[in-house]
């Protein structure tokens, strides 16, 4: 039984089954005045197969404005009380089901053998023969035949190998790629007939997902085209028997594959969760309002409305989208777009999701992206969605400075945050692991690191420790590598990391978050000196980032300065802006001195090479070059787009605070001090340099 329960303001809850709602549906429109409702659903008994839902009235009788909102909340409801019987992931309820059932269960997994197991040994033979490279394009035909034939969970499997030209040959990408097929019905889960919804609908499926296939029809009631995707039927026990077979292998491997550390069990129930959301198109519906509130200022992301009262657990209709899959380059450059751009805009959109909102698409395959003619990028399917929890947010972000750093230790402790070892998990042996792959690696650019390299050489020290890589982190690898198989299509040189790299700039530069604050604090100062060109470097690539603010760049800075905790930041702060001042003041002076004519230079200083300042060509050079440093920074930050004067005001409001007012009168003094030695150098005509270490 699946059960509604409504909470009403007044504390009153009202619960009837899904079936008297459904039976309320079929009998009209409601009679009872509009009320803000929202729908959740809640844990299921043990004896049902799907879920329950709560919803909860947030405001009775609501005010026009609300009124719209009120509508589309109260048709999600009802979408929900249609799609109560959706089907859930559970490992359990497959043993009962499939453990009662031998027979069915070797049939099935004989039949995966049979396909699989002659198509490699087809391969050996090829190999064998010297015929691989003859036979790709019938090979891959046979593939994608044996895929489709085996059911939904290999015809993903394939779909995924479809975006993925680093590890397919083109024959095999063109032939997977047409894993795009589908059947379906429509009338007896929308409980309507069909013409009463759509003026027109294809008469065959245009495209396919692959746990159903997509129609275009026109809504009677507003002439809108809509994409309406229609779950297959059977999928549902396809499904649950493929899994319940790779669960039992996967329990195998646990037990018998030592050099296997991650669990793999854990790993294909996440896998198979994900795919059960799937199943449910009420909760993808869900999915894709939350992901369009997140993007609703970026104009160059297109995100699909949801048509509630046309969506069930089975059906989801949405927004008609033109637009090319993000594959086919030639169509993408004949409407005057790049592909790059479209897939550098998905990075930026991943990287937001996976480290700001925590709330990601987990499945960036080419059929679920799209160049839209006025080039925005379009996300049109939400089945498989995750989230990254906030302390693995900010230390993924911390791990790119300790790598940055080449901090290995703290990389080594990193994997503790990020739930990739246990607490008690020794690290010292893994950091030399780290060095020597690092190492090497990092003798490149950033825009020469590739993604997948990385990915790669980290998954080598994974294997020969005791890691075990979170169901969310795998997601997070695939969703980028992902994106950069896309690349490779337009530019074979395209580098993930290096279109990375503004934005993880320009959060550590604007983030006030205090796990940030010290992340950019042990970027930017080392053994006591602060590090003017890491902070040049990430000033440059964070202005690469489009919603980089040099306002938002100052104020965690002055914020922290003041932090009544921030004692020793503030002593090394203080001792840098001294070098800083006097940098500026007597860079000015030598630029001064150099404009005087020889001949007065001759008459009034002796024609020194520096005139009144008694110091060491080296030092010269480190004063002006800290100088230049100092000012290419300022004018950077002047430069923005959206640089401001006003925003120097909040300066002037901290010099009032009594920490502030202390802070400058320390920065005066050591100004003072420095300025007085320097005077008194130039009495003595000693270079600074011999009188330290005179005194040492």
């Amino acid at each position: 039984m699946h059960l509604i329960s409504l909470s009403c303001p007044d504390g009153a809850v009202h619960t009837w089954t899904a079936a008297a709602e459904r039976r309320r549906l079929r009998a009209g429109p409601p009679r009872t005045r509009a009320a803000l409702v929202e729908a959740k659903p809640v844990a299921p008994l043990a004896r049902d197969s799907g879920e329950s839902y709560a919803v909860q009235v947030l405001a009775a009788a609501p005010q026009p404005a609300t009124a719209s909102r009120a509508k589309d909340l109260q048709a999600e409801a009802r979408a929900l009380a249609r799609a109560a019987n959706a089907s859930v992931y559970s490992p359990e309820l497959l043993s009962l089901k499939y453990g009662s059932r031998p027979i069915k269960v070797v049939r099935r997994a004989l039949e995966i053998l049979t396909g699989l197991g002659g198509f490699a040994f087809k391969l050996y033979l090829d190999d064998r023969n010297g015929q691989l490279d003859a036979n790709k394009r019938v090979r891959a035909v046979e593939l994608r035949k044996i895929l489709t034939r085996l059911g939904a969970t290999f015809v993903k499997i394939g779909q995924g190998l479809s975006t993925r030209p680093d590890l397919c040959p083109p024959e095999y990408l063109e032939e997977l790629a047409e894993l795009q097929e589908a059947f379906s019905c429509i009338e007896r889960d929308l409980e309507r007939p069909l013409e009463s919804i759509y003026s027109s609908i294809t008469p065959s499926p245009i495209a396919a997902a692959s746990l159903g296939q997509v129609y275009k029809a026109q809504l009677k009631y507003s002439g809108q085209i809509v994409a309406v995707k229609v779950q297959r039927p059977g999928i549902e026990e396809s499904i649950g028997l493929d899994f319940y077979l790779i669960r039992g292998v996967g329990f195998l491997i646990n037990k018998y594959v030592d050099i296997i550390t991650s669990d793999v069990v854990a790993l294909v129930d996440e896998f198979a969760r994900r795919v059960y959301q799937e199943l449910n198109y009420v909760q993808e519906g869900q999915n894709a309002r939350r992901f369009k509130k997140l993007y609703a200022d970026k104009e160059d992301v297109l995100v699909p409305d949801i048509f509630w009262d046309y969506t069930s657990g089975k059906v989801l209709t949405m927004d008609w989208v033109e637009g090319c899959k993000l594959s086919e380059q030639e169509a993408i450059e004949r409407q005057g777009l790049r592909v790059l751009d479209l897939v550098n805009t998905g990075i930026q959109c991943s990287l937001r999701q996976l480290l700001e909102y925590g709330y990601f698409h987990a499945d960036p395959h080419p059929g679920n992206l799209l160049a839209t003619p006025d080039g925005k990028l379009a996300f049109i399917d939400f089945g498989m969605m995750s989230e990254t929890p906030e302390e693995a947010r900010f230390a993924i972000i911390g791990h790119v400075v300790h790598l940055v750093n080449r901090d290995y230790e703290a990389m080594a402790r990193d994997y503790y945050a990020l739930d990739f070892l246990s607490p008690e998990v020794d690290v010292s042996p893994i950091v030399p692991a780290l060095q020597n792959f690092f190492d090497d690696a990092l003798n490149y650019t950033v825009s020469e690191l590739n993604f997948k390299t990385l990915v790669d050489g980290l998954g080598n020290v994974l294997y020969q420790y005791p890691f075990n890589v979170p169901a969310y982190y795998a997601l997070i690898l695939r969703s980028l590598t992902v994106l950069e198989g896309l690349a490779l299509y337009a530019d074979p040189n395209f580098k993930v990391l290096a279109a990375s790299y503004p934005y993880f700039a320009k959060r550590l530069l604007t983030d006030p978050n205090p796990y940030l604050r010290d992340a950019l604090i042990e970027l930017l100062f080392k053994d006591g000196r602060f590090r003017w060109n890491r902070l040049e470097n990430l000033l440059v690539e964070g202005r690469k980032d489009r919603d980089f603010s040099a306002k938002e760049a100052l104020q965690p800075v002055l914020k922290l300065l003041l932090d009544p905790e921030g004692v020793e930041l503030r002593g090394l702060v203080i001792k840098e802006t001294v070098c800083v001042t006097e940098a500026i003041v007597l860079g000015t002076m030598i630029d001064t001195y150099n404009s005087v004519p020889n001949f007065m230079r001759t008459l009034l200083l002796n024609n020194s090479n520096f005139g009144p300042l008694a110091i060491s060509t080296s030092e010269r050079d480190s004063m002006l070059e800290l100088r230049g440093q100092v000012l290419r920074i300022w004018g950077l930050l002047r430069s923005s787009e959206n640089f401001d004067p006003t925003i120097l005001q909040p300066i002037l409001q901290v010099l009032q605070e009594p920490e502030a007012r202390n802070f400058g009168n320390r920065v005066i003094g050591g100004i003072t001090q420095r300025l007085a030695a320097r005077l008194l150098q130039q009495v003595l005509r000693t270079p600074l340099s011999t009188a330290s270490s005179s005194t040492s």
